[in-house]
């Protein structure tokens, strides 16, 4: 290789070696079989997210549904991929409380096509309008506790977009109590939560008044998808 070749590759080593994730170097990764840029305004997309959209599709709305919120979108690459799968019969709402994280999703909206997919910046619920019948949300689920002992890989996301209190479930807490607000009866959602977390997520569900709760797994066994049904009070 020529030295002009050598130069490029010598500072992606260089910021390798100081930790920098991959995908940040790239500034691309590929998911549910699609490119899209990322890089430090947003959550890096994991492969359990991808999960999450498999279960969706397959499981629990087989049928395409009218309104769709992907809720805390970052990088858009659940709502981009719901609304891709789904086609032109779902219209897809992409929002974040980051104005930087949407300005992402906004670039991943464009370079993917989803011409039924927007992008609105909202702390939770607090500008929509709208109800829904699939709500899904990769929303922070780290415990505060967990900081010092994570990788140095995951210093490089966004901290708004990792950690959640001191058990990791201050956020999930506030939207599954505001979800019935903005769901049609019969409407579903379903999240992504940390380990150990699904037994008090499943309470939460239950106490405010879900139904057909169920957690699905992780290809590891970790059981890390709620879903659950609106069906009224």
């Amino acid at each position: 290789m020529s030295e002009a070749s050598l130069i490029p590759l010598r500072e992606m080593l260089k910021r390798r070696g100081n930790r920098e994730p991959l995908q940040h170097i790239l500034g691309t990764v590929e998911f549910y079989m699609r490119d899209f840029y990322t890089d430090s305004r947003a959550l890096i997309p994991r492969p359990e997210t991808e999960e999450l959209c498999e279960i969706v599709l397959k499981q629990l709305r087989p049928v395409a549904p009218p309104k769709i919120l992907d809720m805390g979108t970052g990088s858009g690459v659940i709502g981009i991929t719901l609304a891709l799968e789904f086609g032109a019969q779902s219209q897809v709402d992409c929002v974040d409380v980051s104005a930087e994280a949407l300005e992402l999703t906004l670039k991943n909206i464009t370079s993917n096509g989803a011409e039924n997919c927007t992008h609105k910046q909202s702390d939770l619920f607090d500008t929509l309008d709208s109800k829904y019948d699939l709500i899904v949300a990769n929303l922070p689920y780290v415990p505060e506790l967990d900081r010092s002992s994570l990788a140095t890989e995951l210093t490089y996301d966004p901290d708004l977009a990792l950690y959640s209190g001191d058990d990791g479930l201050d956020i999930i807490r506030e939207f599954i109590q505001k979800c019935p607000s903005n769901l049609e009866i019969g409407g579903i959602i379903a999240l992504e939560i940390g380990i150990h977390q699904n037994t008090e997520v499943e309470k939460l569900l239950e106490d405010t008044g879900f139904t057909d709760i169920k957690t699905y797994p992780d290809l590891s066994g970790i059981y890390r998808f709620p879903a659950a049904r609106w069906v009224g009070n």
